[in-house]
């Protein structure tokens, strides 16, 4: 609830939106901040915090239009053995995540059709239980499928505040990303499952 008291001293607003980002669990949107810290005047709070913590251990970063307290990229060493390290995601999951990342919202078929091999249910569940992505709704087609698409929690994994930010085709190409895949093994039944070598992914660089 916005007071008078606010107005003439706007780091009060400033230091409620602190307390309210510093104890949040998760991302929060602008809406979300109102609803503990009252109204006033967000932007300029949010500005200030933003100037406060630049050089401090931590920062507030923006990701997918959600606010949060993210450790200094030049600190993030420091946490490393005490961090929980997420399980390493496997190489269906990573093309899996890729293709919901240019393509969402993005249903399993579309993955398979353009991975070129189908998607093990445990693929999407490991990408659901990392928080990295999330249903989408179904599509208004025969048999309304789910829809997949990333999270905030993507995002701010990855550094990136807006999905804009994804590195485009030229860069991909640049990095050795887009290169064809060497032949499977021999023994090696892509189409059998989620384990084979899937297709080169080549999003089309439309990050939209």
């Amino acid at each position: 609830m916005s007071t008078e008291a606010d107005a003439a001293d706007p780091s009060g607003y400033a230091r409620r939106v602190e307390a309210v980002l510093f104890a949040a669990a998760e991302p929060l949107t602008p809406a979300d901040i109102r609803t503990y810290a009252g109204e006033g005047d967000l932007g300029g709070a949010i500005e200030q915090l933003v100037a406060d913590y630049g050089p401090r251990g931590v920062n507030l970063v923006q990701r997918g239009g959600r606010w949060l307290f993210q450790t200094a990229p030049d600190c993030a060493h420091v946490l490393e053995r005490a961090r929980e390290v997420p399980k390493k995601l496997g190489r269906a999951a990573q093309e899996a995540l890729a293709i919901i990342a240019y393509h969402e919202p993005v249903t399993r078929a579309e993955i398979e059709e353009i991975r070129g091999v189908q998607t093990a249910r445990g693929t999407l569940d490991t990408l659901m239980e990392a928080g990295f992505i999330r249903p989408a709704g179904r599509r208004e087609t025969p048999g309304r499928p789910m829809q997949y698409a990333t999270t905030p929690a993507f995002l701010a994994h990855f550094g990136l505040e807006t999905r804009r930010d994804l590195p485009g085709l030229a860069e991909l190409k640049a990095a050795g990303l887009l290169e064809p895949l060497p032949d499977p093994i021999e023994g090696d039944s892509p189409g059998a499952g989620d384990e084979g070598e899937g297709a080169a992914l080549a999003p089309d660089g439309s990050n939209d």
